[in-house]
């Protein structure tokens, strides 16, 4: 037997990206700024975990943000500054996080394997921004949809890289299907 053990090596390449030989990550990573960074990490399943993005909403997301901070000589600003500080996004290859709350917080998590429909929304004051909306209508009872506000990065990258990873996870579980009731 080799020195190191088998899980050793299954750990080794999954931190290098790696699985049978192919690398797992390469329709994942792509050129915009925010979603080349590439952090695995392990999950329960003990496969590896990208984040696709990570941060807060732009606190001047549209022009009538800017407009406001401006007519009202940078009190504006610091109401939407405020507001944008209490909210936290993580979106990884498995999972999408929603952190809320300055005080109090509350997390809401959503399993990519679990999104079932996808909504860009880019209105035309946050576009001149680039800024964007991210909204994921999902299977999960408990949070039906879920918004992701005033991301600053390439929404549509952003929007195909998960939908690329949720079919991924999906066909990773054995081809979860998804049944619409309505």
């Amino acid at each position: 037997m080799d020195a190191i053990s088998r899980g050793e090596r299954v750990k080794r390449a999954i931190m290098r990206g790696e699985r049978d030989g192919r690398d797992i990550f390469g329709p994942l990573l792509v050129a915009s700024n925010r979603l080349t960074t590439v952090t695995p990490t392990l999950h329960s399943d003990n496969l590896a975990e990208t984040v696709l993005f990570e941060g807060r909403p732009a606190a001047i997301a549209g022009v009538g943000a800017l407009l406001i901070s401006i007519l009202t000589l940078g009190l504006g600003a610091l109401y939407f500054f405020l507001r944008a500080s209490g909210i936290s996004y993580k979106v990884t290859t498995k999972r999408v996080l929603v952190e809320r709350g300055v005080l109090s917080k509350r997390l809401e998590q959503v399993d990519a394997y679990r999104i079932r429909d996808y909504i860009v929304d880019r209105p035309f004051g946050q576009r001149l921004l680039g800024t964007g909306n991210l909204i994921l209508l999902t299977m999960d009872k408990t949070t039906p949809s879920m918004e992701l506000r005033n991301l600053r990065t390439d929404v549509v990258r952003l929007y195909e890289a998960l939908r690329a990873a949720a079919e991924a996870d999906r066909l990773q579980r054995g081809g979860v299907r998804l049944i619409d009731n309505e």
